[in-house]
């Protein structure tokens, strides 16, 4: 069986978005995350719109429960949002 969609879930593509557009304006997690992605500013402009790139915002956000409590909080959507997210863009493993 399929994992159930959290409550209040968000659109995930509107949830990276969101997402990318917080980390674009901190100055500590852009640098971070532009290391880690490989990204440049003008590629990280240019795949904003891209599900994989924005399955890759999702990625770099779950690799920090800090970011993802925060974000949770912010965005007003359960934790459990981000995975369920990134399971609906391409690039995500198959559940096992």
């Amino acid at each position: 069986m399929p994992p159930r969609p959290p409550k209040n879930r968000p659109d995930p593509e509107t949830l990276a978005l969101r997402a990318l557009a917080h980390i674009a304006a901190d100055e500590v997690l852009l640098p971070r995350f532009i290391t880690l992605s490989g990204l440049d500013g003008a590629s990280l402009k240019a795949g904003a719109g891209d599900p994989a790139v924005l399955g890759g915002v999702l990625d770099f956000v779950l690799g920090d429960e800090g970011l993802v409590m925060a974000l949770a909080a912010e965005f007003d959507v359960p934790p459990e949002s981000f995975a369920w997210a990134r399971r609906q863009l391409p690039g995500s493993a198959p559940d096992a």
